[in-house]
């Protein structure tokens, strides 16, 4: 018996070591999986970390200038020049502007809207070439040249301009050699049925007459083309108000050369016709000689 409680003693005290190695591996184990969970979730911090200072680096001095004289030039750019571009459909202003010609258009200092601006205001003077909207047709869009501001004293004398008594030099007109007494003597003689007046201006003319001379009066502007025999212009449809106007010409962006009546061609099948022609003689009908012109 006691043979047997010797050999007993041993087994228990082994069993028993055995039982706390076997917990301490666990605690072990457990410590070793906590650490790597630890690592993890500190690699997992560092490229979070990472990726975040990543997304919100700075830019250098260089970068940050460069890109903040970009977009003031930009700002400057479109607070300084409203542009519109405006294509010309016909010849009333040659040789200044011709059929086909495409105009950028400042829109930003004159007319009344740019008195409210903080930018330049330029005033409208004679010899000035404007775009507007028609008084007889405020659909339509014209350009024509200022021959008179409010104040001045006009007058034609065989084609001829005589603003405030004086003949004027006007190396830009050009004459076709006809003779229409209305036209060419502007407004000293009636005009007639056939001369085209709008029903407006035939009634309103006289009253702005004084002598041989007509009266600009203030607020308004007259108006002609440079093509002084073939311009629809202030003779026949009046002043031009200050508020329709539209801009100056900045210059010539690109010009084609177009027929004179291709803007009478408004059919799906003409306009069409119109850029598959645009296309095929881009290069060898693009007047390159007038790019970046100034219309003057």
């Amino acid at each position: 018996m006691s043979v047997i409680a010797i050999s007993q003693q041993p087994q228990g005290r082994s069993i028993a070591v055995k039982s706390r190695s076997m917990g301490r591996k666990r605690k072990i184990n457990a410590g070793k999986a906590k650490d790597n969970i630890r690592s993890r979730i500190t690699k997992q911090a560092n490229t979070a970390d990472g990726a975040t200072k990543t997304v919100v680096k700075r830019e250098s001095p260089v970068q940050f200038s460069v890109s903040m004289i970009c977009t003031l030039v930009v700002a400057f750019f479109v607070l300084t020049f409203n542009v519109q571009a405006f294509e010309i459909p016909s010849g009333s202003m040659e040789p200044t502007l011709l059929v086909g010609d495409h105009l950028l258009v400042n829109r930003s200092d004159v007319g009344p809207e740019a008195r409210t601006r903080l930018l330049p205001h330029h005033a409208i003077k004679q010899g000035d070439i404007l775009v507007f909207l028609s008084p007889a047709q405020p659909e339509n869009t014209l350009v024509k040249r200022i021959v008179g501001v409010p104040g001045d004293r006009l007058r034609l004398q065989e084609g001829v301009l005589i603003r405030n008594g004086h003949r004027i030099k006007e190396p830009y007109v050009i004459r076709n050699g006809t003779y229409v007494p209305y036209r060419d003597n502007f407004p000293s003689v009636q005009p007639n049925d056939a001369d085209g007046l709008t029903p407006a201006w035939k009634t309103e003319l006289q009253s702005h007459i004084q002598g041989e001379e007509i009266v600009v009066p203030a607020g308004k502007y007259f108006a002609m083309g440079d093509n002084r025999d073939i311009s629809y212009d202030s003779r026949f449809w009046g002043f031009v108000p200050e508020q329709n106007i539209i801009g100056r010409p900045l210059f010539i962006y690109w010009s084609f050369e177009d027929s004179p009546d291709e803007y009478l061609k408004t059919s799906p099948r003409e306009r069409l016709a119109h850029t598959s022609r645009v296309i095929l003689h881009f290069f060898d009908e693009t007047r390159w000689n007038r790019m970046l012109a100034m219309p003057r």
